[in-house]
């Protein structure tokens, strides 16, 4: 694996300074709320949390309301997006109230769907209630996007939905989540996407937890994964769509190459979240062994301000094979959803980069 050049090192040297100032001021930004975890698919990679029961009971708007109405005590609500995420979230009936309701406080919302339940009527719906953002999965053509969300009719419904909201002035993107049986097809999905008038692509790649730790298909080759992010180069560099690569940690020489930014892990940084059961924590993804407290018996501002030390600072995760990494210095360590509930690291990118 390439190192990074000189501009890139010098780049990643004030990244690393921005960050640690980030971290001692942690501006919360971002505040993910798991609003349910009914869901419509069979997703093969759910990361979702097992164990929490799928028919654990939604979240009252109202419990989540307090939290929101603490948060404006410190924050500015226009300044602080707030992302509806599941489970599916529109599962939830009352969604668009919810959306209502968050945007009289004050605060944009946004939505991460799986574009089944977003039909016309449904988006009409949702817009008037103010949604600001949102987000669609789109996992491949119909034979691999079905196969990875378990759903038959999911590319088609999705598609709809692409193709509706990219014609709306809303930020809005499309996510791929890229194994062993889309990889091959990408150029063609790119084309497609940007068919259905699409701007924004985001593509990740399955980090071994839930049920795709035991799931082969999943997984791509150090070849497919390395050509991976020569794609999202070459596109980049093509300007015809704005493609990017999700937050999955650090990636040698291709940082700033592949992502609009370069990595740090803001979960607990800039980044929260409230989960199903109450939980707080940096963002959804992230195991419950990390969870620094919970609206039904702690304040969240001052969970967030006091806690989270173990976010803001990885020192203590700099065992094993991090403990004489030369990149750790900009890695940290990689996201905090790369470990598990011991703390040690599940995937280190650098391993697939070689």
């Amino acid at each position: 694996m390439a190192s990074p050049n000189l501009l890139q090192r010098i780049a990643l040297g004030i990244n690393s300074s921005y960050v640690r100032e980030q971290a001692r001021q942690h501006p919360l930004t971002q505040l993910f709320w798991e609003c349910t975890l009914r869901c419509n698919m069979r997703c093969r990679h759910c990361g979702s949390d097992c164990k929490i029961s799928t028919v654990h009971p939604d979240m009252p708007f109202a419990d989540f309301e307090k939290v929101l109405l603490r948060i404006r005590e410190q924050y500015d609500p226009h300044k602080l997006l707030i992302i509806l995420s599941g489970g599916e979230p529109l599962m939830r009936a009352d969604l668009a109230d919810c959306g209502r309701r968050i945007k009289r406080l004050g605060y944009p919302w946004g939505l991460v769907s799986n574009g089944l339940l977003l039909t016309d009527a449904k988006i009409d719906e949702l817009l008037a209630a103010g949604m600001r953002t949102a987000t669609v999965s789109l996992d491949g053509f119909e034979d691999d996007h079905d196969w990875m969300r378990g759903t038959p009719g999911a590319f088609k419904h999705a598609s709809a939905a692409i193709r509706r909201l990219a014609g709306e002035s809303i930020p809005f993107d499309v996510v791929t989540c890229v194994n062993r049986r889309n990889y091959p097809r990408l150029t063609e999905l790119k084309e497609y996407l940007i068919s259905l008038g699409l701007k924004q692509w985001r593509i990740f790649t399955v980090f071994p937890v839930g049920r795709a730790a035991t799931d082969p298909d999943l997984q791509l080759t150090q070849e497919e994964y390395r050509a991976l992010m020569d794609f999202i180069v070459a596109t980049r560099k093509e300007k015809r769509i704005h493609l990017s690569y999700g937050c999955e940690g650090f990636l040698g020489s291709y940082e700033g190459r592949v992502r609009d930014h370069l990595f740090s892990c803001q979960a607990g940084i800039t980044i929260g979240s409230v989960r199903i059961d109450g939980a707080i924590s940096g963002c959804t993804s992230i195991r419950s062994r990390f969870d620094q407290g919970n609206i039904y018996t702690d304040d969240f501002l001052d969970v967030w301000n006091n806690r989270f030390a173990d976010f803001r600072n990885h020192e203590k995760f700099r065992t094993e094979a991090c403990a004489e990494c030369k990149y750790w210095k900009w890695c940290q360590g990689n996201g905090m959803h790369l470990r598990d509930d011991s703390g040690r690291l599940i995937l280190c990118n650098l391993d697939r980069l070689r």
